[in-house]
């Protein structure tokens, strides 16, 4: 008899713990699929759409000892060409006073629609991305990252006031035709967030990068809009697929209009 009883827990036990352990599965992945839901800067970004989930990768480190400058990498492993290719990227800090990180946007001679940078985090969150491409596909995916120390408040020493507005790039010497080659650009700037306090304890007022573009020949090939959860010394890595040799140029531009420019040839052959 008592057998009998303790087989038939058993048996109830381990259904119903199989069919919690289904239920906390379930639930999580949804979660996680649908992160975007949540927020409704991404929401409203993606409309009507139902976004795939494949061919969008978001690399960020679990955990982050310091938020206020986080290594992002975003990659929609889709076509470039003519016909068919990755118009925009978008990112954004679910928990940050401001969702919004950054919009990319690329033409096919971009080659790649891929993109590294640095954020900033305020505190443990997801961090979304949603790409659209020229046929109106929609793509979205998340990550979670783990913050141990906010990122919301700069610190001193993560720029030369000196030498601000002072850019730098880094493009190869030669490529194939046609190759995407990788782009290095960084610009010496706080990107103050306007939330963070002087010496004398008001808030300093908001001035970030707003805006950059490359050109290559005179044609853009990829821009970007910064918010202020992007880090300081706004860092950029994307790609160029030249067809011949040419000149790349490069601007910035704050939100007071301040205007810094730079420029590399690129040879292909």
């Amino acid at each position: 008899m008592n057998r009998l009883f303790s087989d038939r827990f058993s048996r109830r036990d381990a259904l119903l713990l199989g069919a919690s352990g289904a239920a906390w599965l379930a639930l999580s992945t949804s979660a996680w699929a649908q992160a975007w839901e949540r927020l409704d800067a991404a929401r409203k970004l993606i409309g009507d759409a139902k976004p795939s989930s494949d061919g969008i990768a978001l690399d960020l480190p679990l955990i982050s000892e310091d938020g206020s400058s986080v290594q992002l990498t975003v990659n929609v492993d889709r076509p470039m060409t003519d016909a068919d290719y990755v118009q925009s990227i978008h990112l954004f800090a679910s928990r940050n006073p401001s969702p919004e990180i950054a919009s990319f946007e690329f033409t096919p001679r971009a080659g790649r629609a891929n993109v590294m940078t640095r954020v900033r985090l305020n505190e443990s969150q997801t961090v979304i991305a949603v790409a659209r491409t020229s046929k109106g596909q929609v793509f979205a995916t998340s990550r979670d990252v783990r913050v141990t120390v906010s990122g919301c408040l700069i610190r001193a020493d993560t720029y030369e006031s000196a030498g601000e507005m002072l850019p730098r790039v880094r493009v190869p010497a030669k490529t194939a035709a046609g190759t995407p080659a990788e782009v290095l650009t960084l610009i010496n700037h706080p990107m103050e967030t306007g939330l963070r306090e002087g010496a004398d304890g008001t808030v300093l007022p908001q001035r970030i990068v707003r805006s950059f573009e490359a050109t290559l020949d005179g044609e853009a090939f990829f821009k970007a809009t910064l918010y202020r959860s992007l880090a300081a010394n706004p860092y950029l890595r994307f790609h160029v697929a030249p067809k011949a040799s040419g000149k790349l140029a490069f601007k910035w531009t704050e939100d007071t209009g301040r205007v810094a420019e730079a420029s590399a040839n690129i040879a292909v052959g």
